[in-house]
């Protein structure tokens, strides 16, 4: 199957012009890390299947794929075309055609990343650095620490005094959290982000409080020779009726300010039928819990805070249309507010705009059986030495356990099936199948070997009664997934100072490639 190319040229234009277009570097993570276009989404060849249809809802957006020469274009095209999207191209050139006309960026979630120090330098976003704080923590008793990250961060280190409120619930919580206007109030995170964007909220939301963002986060405290706190669980509290009523005042206004729309269920249904012309994305920007305990139909969990701190693993076409749902009139405009100063048509929809009976349990996420055979686990547990395991990953679940004796394999280094010794078939394998049953046609066809897939994969290994193992087996380097120097509590001092001074650097090199479309509003 032949594809059409599109040029670097072709597609920062329709950057600039908010036209619509999703960019995939097919990659895996790691690479994807050191080097990539503003816009662009990672979307490692093993998981498309698993992402896309979630990444481009509408099947005929334009979808531009790239590698660095790695021979995954094709492939990838192929494969996106079978899912039924009709508009797919390759990039000409590759991301070494792309570094001649734009910048190049290090890192993951760049966009949300390079607008926070954007807000931070045109809003002097007021903070204090990590000496400060600690004073303050250890002298002030009218002080909250609030900790702007989702909960399982917060739960693996944090400073002291710290509450996980996620900056998606900051604009709900904070007036039953801090109702005295004399309250001090931290923001932290573990980095920069979601510190400036937290404080920043609560400014722009009016708050008379003063507000401080923790200067370089967790990263800032550990560099300054402080001790983290560790597995705390201290969340916000529920909202009382006259908190609730002091943060939609605030959010309306901050939303108008903002320029945010607010439809109705007669504009919703006209949009959705338009999602053939016009890329729609429907996020409920409520906590997972309440996600998970109803939602709208249709409508995807995407928790307000993240959504602002990493909208690409959400949304990937650039010009679509997000409306966004809460059902308490605060947390989707706030949200939205971010998104729009982002670049994105961020539309709220109204409370009311749809009846409870719409309301339906999520649906299973599910992959069609690929055309090998499957293998259960009884079967393999019986039989285990006469086969070779693959492990798709990813390799931080590969490296916590596998079944033993698996090798691990990135989906897109098809040609590292050679490193796996002798002539046995093979078993794919990976979490829960999902990936493996994925990924099996690809590698059935790069290899001469028998192939089969684990039905439940790792998962319905341990549910068959075996244990996991951690002695590795390498057939692939483990570059798939990038490791942050703000995740985790074993980074090295380099590493994170490291990425402060890239962090502090992003302002200039947006403003030196031009296709980013923010505004920052006073």
């Amino acid at each position: 199957m032949s594809f059409k190319n599109t040029t670097p040229s072709v597609l920062r234009t329709l950057w600039r012009s908010n036209a619509e277009v999703a960019l995939f570097d097919l990659r895996e993570e790691g690479p994807y890390s050191l080097a990539h276009p503003f816009w662009a989404v990672s979307l490692p060849l093993a998981q498309i299947e698993l992402r896309i249809r979630a990444l481009v809802p509408r099947k005929n957006a334009p979808i531009v794929v790239y590698d660095d020469g790695e021979g995954l274009t094709q492939r990838g095209a192929e494969r996106i075309a079978a899912l039924g999207y009709t508009d797919v191209s390759i990039l000409d050139g590759g991301l070494a055609a792309y570094r001649e006309l734009g910048e190049v960026f290090r890192d993951v979630n760049v966009p949300s990343k390079a607008f926070g120090e954007l807000v931070e330098s045109i809003r002097h976003t007021p903070s204090a650095g990590a000496e400060e704080i600690k004073h303050l923590i250890e002298t002030e008793p009218d002080l909250v620490v609030l900790d702007g990250r989702r909960f399982e961060e917060y739960r693996t280190m944090s400073i002291p005094r710290g509450r996980s409120v996620p900056n998606g619930e900051l604009a709900l919580r904070v007036h039953d959290i801090a109702p005295n206007p004399d309250t001090t109030i931290v923001i932290n995170c573990a980095g920069r982000t979601r510190s400036i964007i937290g404080t920043q909220t609560l400014v722009n939301l009016g708050l008379p409080n003063r507000v401080l963002a923790l200067r370089n986060g967790t990263i800032g405290w550990t560099l300054a020779g402080q001790a983290l706190e560790r597995g705390k669980t201290e969340r916000f509290p529920a909202t009382t009726a006259a908190g609730h009523e002091r943060a939609r005042n605030a959010a309306q206004a901050y939303a108008a300010r903002a320029g945010v729309p607010v439809i109705d269920a007669a504009t919703l249904a006209a949009w959705r039928a338009e999602a053939a012309s016009r890329t729609l994305y429907l996020l409920d920007v409520r906590t997972p819990e309440e996600f998970l305990s109803g939602h709208a139909e249709g409508f995807a969990s995407a928790p307000g805070g993240q959504l602002v701190q990493a909208t690409d693993e959400w949304v990937a076409v650039r010009g679509g249309r997000l409306v966004l749902f809460d059902d308490d009139g605060v947390r989707a405009r706030s949200t939205a507010a971010w998104l729009r100063q982002l670049g994105w048509d961020a539309t709220v929809l109204a409370q009311d705009a749809i009846p409870a009976d719409d309301r339906t349990p999520p649906l299973p996420v599910f992959i069609n059986p690929p055309p090998v055979p499957a293998i259960s686990a009884a079967v393999l547990q019986v039989d285990r030495e006469s086969f070779e395991i693959v492990d798709l990953g990813p390799s931080p679940l590969y490296r916590a356990g596998h079944i033993p004796g698996a090798w691990f394999l990135a989906g897109s280094q098809l040609g590292d099936l050679a490193n796996i010794p002798g002539t046995a078939p093979l078993v794919i394998t990976s979490a829960d199948g999902k990936l493996a049953a994925a990924h099996a046609a690809d590698i059935a066809a790069a290899t001469q070997r028998e192939v089969l897939w684990l039905r439940g994969g790792n998962k319905g290994w341990v549910e068959a009664g075996s244990k996991l193992d951690v002695a590795p087996g390498w057939a692939s380097a483990p570059e798939d997934v990038y490791k942050r120097p703000y995740e985790g509590t074993d980074n090295q001092a380099a590493a994170m100072q490291a990425y402060i001074d890239w962090e502090l650097q992003l302002v200039a090199q947006l403003a030196n490639d031009g296709v980013s479309n923010f505004h920052v509003i006073r």
